[in-house]
């Protein structure tokens, strides 16, 4: 029973401390990257209305519809991630306790 037990036991620890910390960082880093992205749309809304810049919306929403095409391959990925979901498990924890205390 115990060379069951550790192994699993020390997934769930690992997971839960490595989540914690990506959350926390996320979090911060998200943060960051929003004030980035308000600025940039700030910066391009002026430059549109003051004649400097010309946006083409057509293609904005195409190349956004490609990426996001891409998605479809991610099922593939399912059959590996079967196989350590008490990381993921004990990782999400750890993740979301990280954004809530960061």
């Amino acid at each position: 029973m115990s060379e069951i037990l550790s192994p699993i036991v020390f997934q769930l620890g690992l997971g839960a401390v490595g989540g914690f910390i990506v959350g926390f960082a996320l979090k911060k880093l998200a943060k960051l990257f929003i004030v980035i992205i308000g600025i940039f749309v700030v910066a391009l809304l002026y430059l549109g209305t003051s004649g400097v810049i010309s946006i083409n919306f057509e293609a904005l929403w195409s190349t956004i519809g490609g990426w996001l095409g891409g998605a479809a391959q991610a099922a593939a990925w399912l059959v590996g991630l079967i196989s350590l979901l008490p990381f993921i498990g004990s990782f999400a924890v750890g993740f979301l306790l990280g954004l809530k205390m960061g």
